[in-house]
């Protein structure tokens, strides 16, 4: 399987690390990739932050030669989708972090408390009922509904915890209406970084450590499939998934060992 591959695409919370703990082997993946010349992106369903954010998160962590190309979020594949159906300043209500806003902001939109013509939603660590509440009454007076990506629940050291799909079925409760999903496993993400690798999706691996949406998204674009059991699985959701990826191994140093063999 690995012969044919050209390119790799790698999520990063629960896989390169969980919080800001490194997982093992997170230096020597990216040395191999260097070394091997293989082409790579980093594709997160975290809104939160932005390239530049992740750029600085590695280089502390001791990975150098990352560029903010290498990278693609569900924050700037919302922005992406937004850009191409809506003009500058329309108006945005937004539940996210602050690379996230940073983002929309500089695509030229306008962040309002009122009147917003879009609700965008994603991870938000300092959630509050006010905020819930105001998206709710926007949503129901006909502001359109995006969630930047589905994952309920996200890797942290001391476990899991809610991610920003538990806040949209927070949402999706009190304002009776679904959102528009932007992230994994829909394909604009995968899209986007196939278009930045210039792979095709059989010559590309992607690394992933939720199979809803990095092993499922990937699977249905073609593309091979790797599973790193440091996130959200388990052995006995990995038996339980109708989806199955095309290899699983422990973590960063086992996939190293195949990936070199």
């Amino acid at each position: 399987m690995y012969k044919q591959i050209k390119a790799v695409i790698a999520d990063m919370d629960g896989v390169l690390w969980r919080g800001s703990e490194p997982l093992p082997g997170l230096v020597e993946y990216f040395d191999f990739l260097f070394e091997r010349r293989l082409e790579f992106a980093l594709a997160t369903n975290n809104s939160r932050n932005t390239p530049v954010d992740y750029v600085n998160k590695l280089a502390a962590l001791g990975v150098e030669g990352v560029q903010p190309r290498h990278i693609v979020t569900s924050g700037t594949a919302t922005v992406s989708a937004l850009k191409n159906q809506y003009p500058a300043g329309t108006g945005i209500y937004v539940i996210g972090g602050d690379g996230l806003k940073q983002l929309l902001i500089k695509a030229g939109f306008e962040l309002v408390e009122r009147e917003a013509e879009l609700v965008v939603c994603g991870i938000d660590f300092d959630l509050t009922y006010n905020k819930v509440k105001t998206a709710t009454l926007l949503i129901r007076a006909g502001a359109r509904f995006i969630g930047t990506n589905p994952d309920s629940s996200f890797p942290s050291p001391e476990g899991l915890v809610p991610g920003a799909g538990s806040i949209l079925a927070l949402l999706e409760s009190a304002a009776g209406q679904k959102p528009t999903i932007i992230g994994k496993p829909e394909r604009g993400m995968f899209d986007a970084a196939l278009r930045q690798l210039g792979t095709s999706a059989e010559e590309t691996l992607m690394i992933g450590d939720r199979i809803g949406t990095d092993i499922a998204g990937a699977k249905a674009l073609g593309i091979k499939t790797a599973l790193v059991m440091t996130g959200v699985e388990t052995e006995a959701s990995l038996r339980a998934s109708a989806v199955q990826p095309d290899a699983v191994f422990a973590g960063l140093p086992e996939l190293l060992e195949a990936l070199r063999v």
